[in-house]
């Protein structure tokens, strides 16, 4: 018995690699995104346009993916729910909102604020019965949220932040947290990540072609101009590994794990706008992401403790008899 109870508590570990290694992929590939959302806004590239043009190269090459694989979006009334819900607040919304920001606020501000989500999606899920409470995972909560706070409050003291811009960039994860739960409550029956995630591309790219129809409003792009061709095509591989890897976490992982995948962008992004950018490093950067970097790890540890200890409590035939 001791045996096997080390083989189910190995095997539970091995499982939580999985939803671990795609927060760390996918969290860094949103950081790429924030600081490519600032570069292209530098080449003359709008907000809306870099969004609508990056999707739609994205939902292409997820669609291959699926064609290839021979795993579909489903297309169904729940199905067609479920694309667009997920893409106006996961994708279309959030990131317009997030992207219109960054011009005014950095994208190491932005690449920071997306570690937000995390409270409210760990609250909603107790509230929903979605997470039983767990001290580790609570705690690795509170850090990685009070990390983001402490970086967030020294951008709102410096005398040259627009508060309007900060409030705006505010509501992206507000949004993301909402799309963290509807996805996990709506996911429909026996669809895989693969046909999900281009399916929600599509909606997303329909929806913000609505958009674009408002006044003052387009997708427009300079033509023959390949330096923001190049960034946009950069932008939908970006996009489409970051969308995927964010279904496989949903599926594999949950709600709370997949909330920090912004923790990760900001570890990732902040960085990225520092060096790369050029932009001043944020006050309080050190004690920041050290805290939202143990958020990361003691979320992670507290699933794989829940997980090893589900499986222990399971018991075998052998031991029913």
């Amino acid at each position: 018995m001791d045996k096997q109870t080390a083989q189910q508590g190995f095997s539970s570990r091995s499982m939580w690699l999985i939803p671990f290694a795609c927060l760390l992929a996918g969290g860094a590939l949103i950081g790429i995104s924030t600081n490519l959302a600032k570069y292209a806004g530098e080449i003359g590239l709008t907000a809306l346009a870099f969004l609508f043009w990056s999707i739609v190269g994205a939902s292409i090459i997820l669609l291959i993916v699926a064609f290839i694989r021979r795993d579909l979006p489903p297309l169904n009334r729940r199905s067609f729910e479920y694309y667009f819900v997920t893409a106006l607040v996961s994708v279309a919304g959030s990131n317009l909102l997030l992207f219109s920001a960054i011009p005014h606020v950095g994208a190491g501000f932005v690449a920071l604020i997306v570690s937000l989500p995390p409270l409210l999606t760990y609250l909603a899920a107790l509230i929903l019965r979605m997470e039983k409470f767990h001290i580790l995972r609570a705690l690795g909560v509170a850090a990685a949220l009070i990390g983001a706070g402490v970086l967030a409050v020294h951008k709102l003291s410096a005398p040259d932040t627009s508060l309007f811009w900060i409030l705006i960039a505010l509501c992206g994860p507000v949004l993301l947290a909402i799309g963290n739960i509807y996805r996990t409550l709506r996911w429909p029956k026996d669809a895989s990540p693969n046909a999900l995630a281009p399916g929600m591309l599509v909606a997303a790219a329909l929806l913000l072609l609505i958009f674009s129809i408002l006044p003052n409003e387009s997708v427009a792009v300079p033509p023959v101009e390949w330096l923001p061709i190049g960034v946009m095509i950069i932008q939908s591989c970006v996009f489409a590994g970051q969308f995927l890897l964010l279904f496989l976490l949903q599926k594999t992982g949950g709600p709370v794990l997949l909330s920090l995948l912004g923790a990760v962008g900001a570890v990732v992004g902040v960085p990225v706008a520092i060096f790369l950018q050029g932009e001043a490093p944020p006050e309080g950067l050190f004690i920041g992401a050290s805290l939202i970097a143990v958020g990361v790890g003691l979320v992670t540890w507290g699933g794989v403790r829940m997980t090893t200890k589900q499986s222990i409590n399971v018991k075998t035939p052998e031991d029913k008899q």
